[in-house]
């Protein structure tokens, strides 16, 4: 199966639009998003064409193929906008013999065994490295990325993860679950 996945939408319409282009050029099955989709935070500026209910529009019209984590910066309210569920603390999703802990990345939730790959966003960074004998996982941020890095996304099929500008929606990243 292939997935995209992504995090920190932070309620521009103008990035999800484009992210709903990529993954549609994807061909991916399911979209995970990784929490903080409408609101921007406090300490982020506006992001681009900042609409949060054209935001939830979108996500709307991909509801049937989407699977969430809640973010900082999502709340009660914003269940109110959007069709699916975004309240789980993490989701957990078998790839091979690794088990993928999908989680925003602004708490831990869960103890992560040695075959278990932590996936996450909040911090706006494409990371892939090895923690403390555990492999950790940034896919970026969608709308508002940090020291320098794209507007990214990232691809999980099979057990390579590509990152993706979701801009242009060229590579800027390659790795396997299996290094």
């Amino acid at each position: 199966m292939k997935y995209v996945i992504a995090s920190d939408i932070h309620g521009s319409a103008y990035y999800c639009r484009l992210l709903k282009e990529r993954f549609e050029e994807e061909g991916a099955q399911k979209l995970l998003l990784l929490g903080d989709l409408l609101y921007h935070g406090a300490r982020n500026a506006l992001p681009r064409e900042y609409s949060t209910l054209e935001t939830a529009a979108i996500l709307n019209s991909m509801k049937e193929r989407i699977l969430c984590v809640r973010g900082n910066c999502d709340s009660d309210v914003d269940t109110m906008v959007l069709e699916f569920p975004i309240t789980a603390a993490y989701a957990l999703l078998p790839v091979g013999k690794k088990t993928l802990v999908l989680t925003h990345g602004h708490n831990e939730y869960a103890r992560l065994g040695k075959d278990d790959v932590l996936v996450n966003g909040h911090f706006h960074v494409p990371a892939f490295e090895l923690r403390g004998g555990v492999r950790y996982v940034n896919c970026g941020s969608v709308s508002i990325p940090k020291e320098n890095s794209p507007h990214a996304y990232l691809v999980l099929e099979g057990e390579t993860l590509v990152w993706k500008d979701v801009e242009t929606g060229k590579e800027f990243m390659r790795h396997s679950l299996s290094e």
